[in-house]
């Protein structure tokens, strides 16, 4: 089933498409695969456990051998243990910390979010270039992540947002 909701890759290989979804479509992208929004659901799903600082739904919203790319602070993590420890360290410094989300585009199997980080710098934050002492301060920083669902959960995540900004919202950039 298509609608004019979606845009078709005219350079795409014939046996495949690729279609564009706005969050929100109930559209099915192929006769028997995921539907969009339960695609959309788990990609937002490691972000829900985070804003909840619920570790266990975190954990579970992933697979084993997630890999998370943090491209504006050079992190990354090769397991879900590993990225379930990035994120205490950001509710360290974020305790309050949420997730709001604003669009959702599904390709294929992956599913690129366009979000905002809202919280206040109440904890240390640790950065390349050493700790950052809470400033108080309130941050409202928007990002973009590109997931990869594999059986229901995050396979990958790469996670996009301006660090400079951030930094100079705090005082210290």
């Amino acid at each position: 089933m298509v609608s004019s909701e979606f845009e078709f890759v005219d350079n795409a290989p014939r046996d495949t498409i690729v279609l564009l979804a706005r969050a929100g479509s109930q559209t099915l992208i192929n006769e028997g695969e995921i539907m969009s929004d339960e695609l959309i659901a788990a990609a937002k799903l490691p972000n829900i456990g985070y804003s909840e600082k619920d570790w266990d739904k975190t954990v579970a919203s992933v697979t084993p051998d997630f890999v998370y790319d943090e491209v504006a602070s050079h992190r990354k993590s090769e397991n879900a243990e590993g990225y379930i420890e990035m994120c205490k360290g950001w509710a360290t410094a974020f305790p309050e910390s949420r997730a709001t989300f604003h669009n959702a585009y599904v390709i294929g199997n992956t599913v690129v979010l366009e979000l905002t980080w809202n919280g206040t710098h109440t904890g240390p934050m640790m950065t390349p270039n050493g700790e950052v002492p809470a400033t108080g301060k309130n941050i409202s920083m928007r990002a973009c992540q590109v997931v990869e669902i594999k059986d229901g959960k995050a396979a990958s995540m790469v996670q996009y947002f301006d660090i400079n900004t951030m930094l100079a919202q705090l005082g210290v950039g």
